[in-house]
């Protein structure tokens, strides 16, 4: 099963379309609750032995054939062959975009330069017209991120996380806006 979607390249990183092999990097250091806590409580924890190969093969690959989303997984340009991160874009009403990254890899810019670069895709390749990411309140380092692209909170409320039921915003940003900010 092989998906069409597109390899990006930024300054520093490739993102490159998730294939089933990713699992194996993928399941080494996803389930680390400082990656997974704010995620969709749908995310099962404690992370089962195979939970990174179920989600490659019966989630995010079916899902690329489909046309209903896209991943990519994130690596240095400078060492192309090691995986650090996973980003996604989905189709849907109010989740958009994902991304997690291995915290070794925070605090560098990493995940503003992958999220750009996903977010470029998402209005200029699949013509969509607005973005939208539900945030944890706490989550204060992907908050920077929608703050950073020039997103804005259009709703507050309560969401299931792996961690519990939190606080949350759901930030948007239209095509014309991503187009328009600062550069």
């Amino acid at each position: 099963m092989t998906a069409s979607v597109a390899e990006l390249s930024t300054t520093r990183l490739l993102l490159r379309p998730l294939e089933l092999a990713d699992h194996a990097e993928i399941q080494a250091i996803f389930p680390q609750w400082k990656i997974v806590r704010h995620l969709n409580a749908l995310v099962p924890w404690p992370y089962p032995a195979d939970g990174a190969l179920t989600y490659v093969r019966d989630v995010a690959l079916p899902a690329m054939v489909a046309g209903a989303a896209w991943h990519w997984s994130i690596r240095n340009k400078e060492t192309p062959d090691r995986l650090i991160g996973v980003i996604s874009l989905m189709l849907g009403a109010e989740e958009n975009r994902g991304f997690w990254l291995d915290p070794r890899h925070w605090g560098k810019g990493l995940i503003r330069e992958a999220s750009d670069a996903a977010t470029d895709y998402w209005f200029d390749i699949l013509g969509q017209p607005v973005l939208r990411v539900p945030k944890a309140i706490d989550n204060a380092a992907s908050r920077a991120i929608s703050t950073g692209s020039g997103m804005r909170v259009i709703w507050r409320g309560q969401k299931d996380y792996v961690e519990g039921s939190l606080p949350t915003e759901l930030w948007e940003i239209t095509a014309e806006e991503w187009r328009a900010r600062p550069r």
